[in-house]
């Protein structure tokens, strides 16, 4: 049996291909600027020591970036850290980099080269303090640092900065009443009993570079807590010090090092940075591949994990970039 279907009119028919192309035109806008050719070129991006989460990081990240924009070269850069990081960008020696919310905004109370130029991408993950001894250790707190062999990380490195302001909220001027080294984590945990007592690192959970000395010993170093009444002395401080939370780092940080205690201590947030002049549409692309890639590379910086769309947009002390902004519009719930 045949069956006869009813006759489309003209009018019906332009009407429905009229709001076919608007939907379409909807598609378009709403997958754009994907729907485009990926932008190409070259960035400079700044990272921190190879021992670090920083470089890690980086190095995960361009492996993404060559996936979304494969005609984009990413040139990583090694650094000591935060605050020459953000110089590097500022004065346009990097064009992106990661750097510790208090390092920039040291950086621009002090009104350096450069300063009103940068702009945030994303908020990434929060960096830990972590002041580590040999086990056997009578270091028992910061004031037991005095008069002690201590590493306060690389000059112009994060670790440094935030070395520096706890060490003065326990009292402790670090040029006359530590032995002051500039080992970072690269040098100090194979150093630590063999020429220092005890060494200062800011860093992702877990750093590579002490979980693999970790892994070779389960009593291979201790943590020394930084408990919350210090932070609160350190906040006294002003200035940057209101980026640093008082918080405890989790025992699945270091387990076999931990054994099941969190360890009192402080964080800070990492900021992607970039310049004003950064080319918007670029800037959007990385955004998205930045937000897009967390799970892939939280798979093996864990703390990686953390990046999620509804808190990237915070990089206070910094204002977004156009083009980051232009992202996190066009996602938004």
């Amino acid at each position: 049996m045949s069956r006869t279907f009813p006759r489309i009119g003209r009018r019906r028919a332009l009407q429905g291909g009229a709001a076919s192309l608007v939907v379409l035109g909807l598609l378009l806008w709403w997958l754009r600027p994907w729907a485009e050719e990926p932008p190409g070129g070259t960035i400079r991006f700044s990272t921190g020591t190879r021992a670090g989460v920083y470089y890690e990081y980086g190095e995960l990240l361009r492996t993404e970036i060559d996936k979304d924009m494969p005609d984009l070269n990413v040139r990583l850069l090694t650094s000591a850290g935060s605050q020459e990081n953000v110089m590097d960008v500022a004065t346009g020696k990097a064009d992106f980099a990661i750097a510790a919310a208090d390092a920039v905004a040291t950086y621009k109370l002090d009104n350096r080269a450069g300063a009103d130029r940068l702009r945030g991408v994303a908020r990434l993950y929060d960096d830990y303090v972590q002041l580590v001894v040999p086990p056997d250790s009578d270091i028992r707190s910061v004031a037991d640092l005095r008069g002690k062999r201590v590493a306060i990380g690389l000059p112009n490195s994060g670790v440094r900065l935030i070395a520096n302001g706890v060490l003065k909220a326990a009292g402790i001027d670090p040029e006359k009443d530590i032995k002051p080294s500039s080992d970072g984590i690269d040098t100090g945990p194979r150093r630590l009993g063999h020429g220092l007592d005890a060494f200062f690192w800011s860093g992702g959970l877990p750093t590579d570079g002490l979980s693999r000395l970790a892994k070779e010993s389960a009593s291979a170093f201790r943590f020394v807590p930084i408990d919350a009444a210090l932070v609160a002395k350190l906040h006294d401080q002003g200035g940057a010090t209101r980026y640093y939370r008082a918080t405890k780092m989790p025992e699945s940080a270091y387990p076999s090092i931990q054994r099941g205690d969190p360890v009192p201590t402080l964080a800070v947030s990492n900021l992607l940075v970039t310049r004003n002049d950064m080319n918007p549409r670029l800037t959007e692309w990385l955004t998205r591949t930045v937000i897009d890639s967390r799970d892939g590379i939280g798979a093996t910086v864990h703390s990686a994990q953390l990046v999620d769309v509804r808190t990237a947009i915070y990089t206070d002390p910094l204002r977004l970039h156009d083009g980051a902004r232009r992202y996190y519009t066009s996602v938004k719930p």
